[in-house]
């Protein structure tokens, strides 16, 4: 796993929602790197994925749920990572936090590409594993040797 330092620019506190294999490493690697983190997830198991370098809070709840927000006093998060693995989840975690709570940094994972635009108009970014993967395998086609055939 990789290794972060605290750099000038970094959020002091993040809310992570989503504990699942994306959600947990970026709560171990931001905790590690001197972030205060609150991670939220639905199921209490999915804390099991958390790292030991992770020093920050569990919340168990559903994130779309404004309580389970407040508890995790998102009003006062630098940063709202949106990381479960669904879109729509996703996608209405991202705008509370952005329209009610006033979170300066929203960023919302989302699978289908197609949705993105809907995340634009409400001012969320967003990274697309199903992008980023087609990116990777164009770059690595792209960097084959001479001669050979894509069969």
């Amino acid at each position: 796993m990789m290794h972060l330092k605290k750099q000038d620019g970094w959020p002091q506190y993040v809310v992570i929602v989503g504990c699942g294999r994306l959600g947990s490493m970026l709560a171990g690697l931001l905790s590690e790197a001197g972030c205060s983190v609150v991670v939220i997830d639905i199921n209490e198991s999915a804390f099991d994925l958390l790292t030991a370098e992770f020093s920050g809070f569990r919340i168990v709840g559903d994130a779309v749920e404004i309580e389970i927000l407040r508890a995790a006093k998102t009003d006062r998060a630098d940063c709202l990572l949106a990381t479960t693995e669904e879109d729509n989840v996703n996608l209405m975690v991202a705008q509370v936090a952005r329209k009610i709570f006033n979170v300066p940094k929203v960023l919302a994972r989302v699978f289908d590409p197609r949705r993105e635009g809907i995340y634009r108009e409400f001012d969320i970014e967003t990274v697309s594993p199903t992008n980023l993967m087609a990116e990777a395998f164009l770059a690595s086609l792209q960097n084959r040797r001479e001669g050979q055939s894509c069969v």
